[in-house]
């Protein structure tokens, strides 16, 4: 039997896509963080290998991998060629009896519909924004602006813009239209929330580590339509939102509302059946944390809020991606 202690000699398969739509520059930027958190983890003692998904023959390109020799650490987004297939990709590791990082597919396909999410919350009587699915461009029954109007199922901030926050029922309604003609899926509404921007990342399963939260700091944005975290905002360095967007480590809070975020985001963390890691995205009102998404799988390019709020921590990138492999190691039968 193995011990626990050599959980970080078992080979790790970083298993990660380049979705076709992506523009070359994205395309290497991806490249590069893979290739860094190779390097990162092999300075710590782990073997690494990489393997791009290239098609959608994902149980074919898998198969070779005897599942007793690897920990896979899952950064594949979508099967190519399938939108919206992240749960998907769970499904075959689990089919193929893999060990991997993150979430399993049940969790994934919630946390992919808006409207899922918000049923879950308010189910359990955790605060979230007042909200409307709509299907046509007709605002019927709205009436709390500012309002904001969103994609139903998809994320990285796909379909925000500065134009998706919303005044009155004429730029409701137009918005809603052009999200149901561009991503051909329904539009969420929601009550805006003006307010403090925080991305709280755990860590862990049995026990929790609250990382320290990022704000996204909006108080260069005069205009609400600006206050929000864009597309743009998080990924065109050239954007004006870029430019005005500070980033905050750690978000400034005192010590009885950071306990009131830790308690809101671990029972959001379990209600969602989110595993290793998770990013929530939270708007502070009046004294109230309001989830706004849940992202089991985050972003862990060392660029993204995770990494940030780990080194904040005390983890640094290497630290932060063995802490996420040693926790799924813990599921294989060498160390369980």
């Amino acid at each position: 039997m193995t011990s626990r202690r050599d959980a970080a000699q078992l080979p790790v398969l970083v298993i990660y896509n380049l979705d076709a739509a992506w523009n070359p520059n994205e395309k290497r930027n991806q490249t590069i963080e893979v290739r860094r958190l190779r390097s990162s983890l092999d300075q710590l003692g782990h073997p690494v290998s990489l393997l791009k998904i290239s098609n959608d023959r994902l149980r074919d390109t898998l198969a070779k991998y005897q599942p007793d020799e690897w920990i896979i650490m899952n950064l594949c987004e979508e099967i190519p060629g399938r939108p919206h297939s992240e749960a998907d990709v769970a499904h075959v590791l689990e089919q193929l009896n893999m060990i991997y990082t993150g979430a399993p597919p049940e969790t994934l396909v919630n946390c992919e519909n808006k409207h899922r999410v918000k049923q879950t919350l308010v189910e359990h009587g955790l605060p979230t924004p007042i909200w409307r699915v709509y299907e046509k461009p007709s605002a019927s029954g709205w009436k709390q602006f500012p309002a904001i109007v969103k994609p139903a199922r998809e994320h990285c901030s796909l379909g925000i813009s500065s134009a998706s926050v919303v005044l009155n029922r004429t730029e409701l309604e137009r918005q809603i239209d052009f999200i149901l003609r561009t991503f051909d899926e329904p539009a969420i509404v929601e009550d805006f929330i003006d307010g403090r921007e925080f991305h709280v990342s755990l860590i862990g399963n049995d026990s929790l580590q609250m990382l320290p939260p990022v704000e996204m700091d909006y108080s260069r944005c005069a205009d609400i339509h600006d206050r929000l975290c864009t597309y743009d905002a998080k990924f065109s360095p050239g954007s004006d939102l870029y430019k005005l967007i500070d980033v905050v480590v750690p978000a400034r809070l005192p010590a009885w509302e950071l306990g009131d975020l830790q308690r809101v985001c671990v029972e959001v963390f379990r209600v969602f059946g989110c595993r290793d890691y998770a990013r929530l995205d939270i708007r502070l009102r009046n004294g109230v944390f309001y989830v706004l998404d849940v992202n089991p799988n985050p972003d862990i390019s060392s660029n993204a809020s995770l990494a940030y709020a780990a080194e904040q921590s005390g983890l640094s990138f290497g630290e932060l991606g063995s802490r996420l492999v040693r926790l799924a190691a813990s599921r294989h039968p060498l160390f369980g």
